[in-house]
């Protein structure tokens, strides 16, 4: 792994995700090195020849001046880079900007793949509706390892059940669903006691890690090369549609809320999870960008 400092003005920039007004990434790549990760699009701005995922470069900036002017604002830390990878061990970037932040009424949101996190338990339960997630897209350890380098299944989940007890509203967010391998009635089971929204999101293969999960379909598990051919070279949408039918039933029998757009954190701690499901990502941040204009 390459690891070097660089200096930035501002670790806080402008975001355009509809949840969220700023975006707060303390590294600029990650150790985690998942197979699909959409984050990699960020080589481009980094002077870096190596592959992205055996790159990491630590911001350093000077102290923020007036925080408190972002009191109020969604800060999403975690956009294109995990805040918690192993380098945050060693630097302790993301828990240097929370104490910068700590007091100045900023809502805070939080994804990630470690359990580092719970370090800083202390720190983010005093941020004003402060949120936290963890990527889980499978119980299966053997798949998880074939697909990133981050902790185990188990420790997220014991993560986020923590925090969850410690009353910090949590999420699951079963990203991406590989079809025909990721058990998502199966995941919801298992967190569903410990989280306040189960947020789906497909397998949207584009870019350079798109031969990489066809090739390792082709390999693993040649029995769905057909349904793979199907959804990422005929573009066809017959498998999320159906899918969606199936959670819709499922979520409905099990009592959970579920919608398409929606924002569930405004519910009452202790109801039921909110599923969410996000598989087109297009149109549901099209709709969300037009509700803000018209506001």
């Amino acid at each position: 792994m390459i690891v070097r400092e660089i200096e930035t003005k501002n670790p806080l920039t402008k975001s355009d995700l509809p949840v969220s007004d700023y975006s707060l990434n303390p590294y600029v790549g990650c150790e985690h090195g998942c197979k699909y990760c959409y984050a990699c699009f960020m080589k481009r701005f980094t002077n870096h020849e190596e592959a992205w995922g055996s790159f990491v470069d630590v911001k350093f900036w000077k102290p923020l001046s007036h925080p408190e002017r972002y009191r109020g604002k969604e800060v999403f830390l975690g956009s294109v880079t995990d805040p918690y990878q192993p380098a945050e061990a060693r630097y302790g970037r993301t828990r240097a900007v929370l104490e910068e932040l700590r007091g100045s009424g900023v809502k805070l949101s939080i994804a990630t793949k470690s359990d580092l996190v719970l370090r800083d338990l202390d720190l983010i339960k005093n941020f004003p509706e402060a949120r936290v997630s963890w990527s889980i897209n499978t119980l299966d350890e053997n798949f998880k390892d074939d697909m990133d380098r981050a902790v185990p299944i188990s420790r997220r989940l014991a993560a986020m059940k923590a925090f969850h007890e410690a009353g910090v509203r949590t999420t699951c967010f079963v990203s991406p669903i590989f079809p025909g391998i990721t058990d998502v009635p199966a995941i919801i089971e298992r967190v569903k006691g410990d989280c306040n929204l189960i947020w789906l999101e497909n397998l949207n293969l584009r870019g350079t890690f798109k031969p990489v999960i066809l090739n390792y379909i082709r390999k693993k598990r040649p029995d769905l090369v057909p349904l793979y051919e199907d959804i990422y070279l005929k573009g066809s949408r017959g498998y999320w549609q159906a899918l969606d039918e199936e959670l819709r039933a499922y979520a409905e029998a099990s009592g959970l809320p579920y919608v398409t757009n929606d924002d569930p954190m405004s519910r009452p701690f202790n109801a039921p999870p909110v599923v969410v499901n996000f598989f087109y990502h297009s149109e549901i941040k099209r709709s969300a960008r037009e509700k803000q204009r018209a506001r």
